[in-house]
């Protein structure tokens, strides 16, 4: 029998997931250092959440760049080279007391980060061949780094406090050696070039869909990126707890990625991406809610309940904005893994201002509203076509459509 060209490439998409792993470890070590920032250095609220507003502005401002680059260019050396610059700059962050330094640190870390997303996005979906539930596994990757950023932070800072950071370059070094092995399996299978050419084949962009899209996760990104921000602090006030208990509450706001995103994925094969989207978007106002005005040891439920809200529609961001774009699918992944994410960043600096002035609190209450605003800007979006279905129709049919699904309307280009 011939073998199947759209399937999934399993080995690619198992080492990609794992070098998405290590290389987000530094986008959740970032928030995982400011209550060791506020702690051990007396930094104030404002002056912390300027060093996640350090790694994320660059971030924000290049991986669209980077984006457009690879939209032109394969580069899949930015892998292997990405994942290490990104390790090296956390690890430097807890070296020496100077405060700009530590932006400084933080920033190069922000611009490998930056680097490396469009590109793996780009090489992910091709060997993902369109399935929903294999970039789900590419996004959980990246979701575990996340979640384990916490505990991996907490263990080396007890070790030697800030100056141990430099034991943190470790995982970029297993994310680099993971991405060049899978970039030999690209190779081996020319899976990247076949992807490439089937997303210029594809469809014509639809910018406003795509628009509106980003705006819901811009949204999304300023409820994560302020609540990765100060929870430690917050759930320390709420509970009376003590260090343990704010890395626990980054730890389950983190982990519920590890289900969400593949969870996702599932879904959206049922029922399709918009109406998860939205439902998850929904779910997130009222756990939000929770996390903010309730107190003591229930206030972990509404942690769970906001990670799950806020990562199943994760990965389906990402193939979202791809096929709205799919002539430009390093630039939309650019744009939904980097500018529409890392904007949150910029927000944390006015949340920190707003704690400083009043309570940490009263400057998470406005997080609540944003996951509504984002509902309403996702409620006219329609279900994409996807490239691998337009792509394989025209080769002759070694692809499918997706099949129509009760409520799921299709673009109508």
């Amino acid at each position: 029998m011939p073998k199947n060209r759209t399937a999934p490439r399993p080995r690619t998409v198992t080492l990609m997931s794992s070098g998405h792993a290590c290389v987000d470890v530094y986008q959740g070590a970032v928030a995982a250092l400011v209550p060791f920032f506020v702690s051990e250095r007396a930094y104030t609220y404002a002056a912390a959440s300027g060093i996640v507003l350090a790694a994320s502005l660059l971030s924000s401002v290049v991986q669209p760049l980077f984006g457009a680059l690879t939209d032109r260019w394969a580069m899949p050396w930015l892998l292997p080279v990405s994942a290490l610059v990104g390790g090296v700059g956390v690890a430097l962050s807890g070296v020496g007391g100077s405060y700009a330094l530590t932006l400084a640190a933080v920033a190069v870390s922000g611009i490998g980060v930056a680097a490396y997303h469009p590109e793996a996005a780009r090489v992910a979906r091709a060997a993902s061949r369109g399935s929903h539930v294999a970039m789900g596994w590419f996004s959980l990757g990246g979701n575990i780094g996340f979640a384990v950023a916490p505990l991996l932070v907490a263990a080396v800072v007890a070790t030697g406090g800030l100056r141990a950071t430099p034991l943190l370059v470790l995982p970029a070094v297993a994310g680099a050696a993971l991405c060049a092995a899978a970039l030999r399996t690209v190779r081996a299978t020319g899976t990247a070039a076949a992807g490439a050419s089937a997303g210029r084949a594809a469809g014509e962009d639809d910018w406003a869909s795509f628009v509106r899209l980003s705006g819901a996760i811009m949204c999304r990104s300023v409820v994560f990126v302020g609540l990765s921000t100060f929870i430690s602090l917050h759930v320390r006030q709420r509970t009376g707890g003590g260090e343990p208990a704010g890395t626990a509450a980054l730890f389950v706001l983190y982990l519920g990625g590890a289900v969400g995103t593949v969870a996702g994925g599932k879904l959206a094969g049922r029922y399709g991406r918009i109406a998860v989207v939205r439902w998850s978007y929904a779910l997130a106002v009222l756990a939000v809610a929770g996390v903010v005005l309730v107190p003591g040891p229930p206030l972990y439920l509404f942690v769970a309940l906001t990670s799950a809200g806020l990562y199943v529609p994760f990965s389906l961001h990402v193939t979202l904005g791809q096929d709205y774009l799919p002539r430009r699918v390093g630039t939309a992944s650019g744009v939904t893994l980097g500018l529409a994410v890392s904007v949150g960043g910029v927000a944390s600096p006015l949340i920190g201002t707003l704690a400083d002035a009043t309570s940490l609190r009263v400057a998470l209450t406005p997080l609540i509203a944003l996951p509504a605003v984002g509902w309403l800007l996702l409620r006219t979006l329609r279900e994409p076509a996807m490239p691998e279905a337009v792509a394989g129709g025209r080769a002759g049919g070694a692809a499918r459509p997706e099949p129509e699904r009760p409520g799921v309307r299709r673009s109508g280009r």
